[in-house]
């Protein structure tokens, strides 16, 4: 516990700067590392990180995504991502037929999947900080939701865990503490309503219905653990631990950030929908 908790102090250190100094490229640089490290993770986990035919793109996609949000805008960058999905659905189909078997259909199908969704998590982040008016508060948001309910949820299985939620996924998890997570979750979006409303709301803009910023934290709160057990349930199936060892005490990137990137995709998608 102590390496993890010294572990998280020293991360969150690392990353603080690239969160001041969000409006300037160090956002989508952070967010093209993140993507670029849990992309290898994953094609890692599912052996498939020595084949660069099939890498190489995935990595190269999840550099590209944060920075085409940043300097070309939505507008463009949604027509372009959509043909990127497509080209790399029928490329990766394609190495995988002429592998002459080296190549696992459903390690290849698994890979390019899961790698769409990490690089969609963590390019959300510049998406909700970049098109909305008060971006640069919600993107915030995206950890808010992640890391509150899997901290609670923690604690409160500890202190009155009873009932496993998912044993053969996630041993540990029990139900009363994914309640727990909800609870604190709910009332950590209800806070930062408050918060925003209060101090960072911009003159002349809209503020966050606290009703509804109860919803999204409830919503938010299950999308965060439906993320962590899902990542955990693909460890398990090709026989890991951990994504990775980069961070002691909690594993590689996915093993930290796959919650975030789960609330990242489900918050850009609320936004995209009351913005478009």
């Amino acid at each position: 516990m102590r390496t993890r908790i010294l572990t998280a102090v020293i991360a969150f250190l690392v990353f603080l700067p690239f969160l001041i100094f969000a409006d300037t490229p160090a956002l989508p640089v952070a967010m093209a590392i993140c993507g670029l490290v849990s992309t290898f993770e994953m094609i890692r986990c599912v052996g498939l990180h020595k084949n660069l035919a099939l890498s190489l793109p995935l990595y190269l996609a999840a550099v590209a995504a944060p920075f085409a949000l940043r300097f070309w805008g939505i507008e463009k960058t949604l027509p372009a991502a959509l043909a990127v999905v497509l080209v790399l659905l029928l490329y990766i189909l394609a190495v995988t037929t002429f592998s002459r078997g080296r190549v696992n259909v459903n390690a290849s199908a698994t890979a390019l999947m899961t790698t769409l969704y990490i690089i969609a998590g963590f390019s959300s982040m510049v998406f909700l900080h970049d098109f909305h008016e008060g971006g640069r508060y919600l993107y915030l948001l995206t950890f808010i939701g992640a890391w509150v309910p899997d901290t609670f949820a923690y604690f409160t299985g500890v202190l009155f865990g009873k009932h496993k939620l998912i044993p053969d996924v996630s041993p540990k998890k029990t139900v009363e503490g994914a309640i727990g997570g909800a609870v604190f979750c709910v009332l950590a979006f209800v806070g930062f309503a408050l918060l925003y409303n209060n101090l960072w709301l911009a003159e002349g803009s809209t503020a966050l219905p606290i009703w509804l910023m109860a919803i999204v934290g409830l919503v938010t709160a299950v999308v965060s653990m439906v993320g962590d057990l899902t990542m955990s349930l693909i460890k398990r199936h090709y026989g890991i631990k951990d994504y990775g060892k980069i961070l002691p005490g909690h594993g590689g990137f996915l093993d930290r950030f796959d919650s975030v990137i789960a609330v990242g995709v489900i918050l850009a998608v609320f936004l995209g929908a009351t913005i478009m």
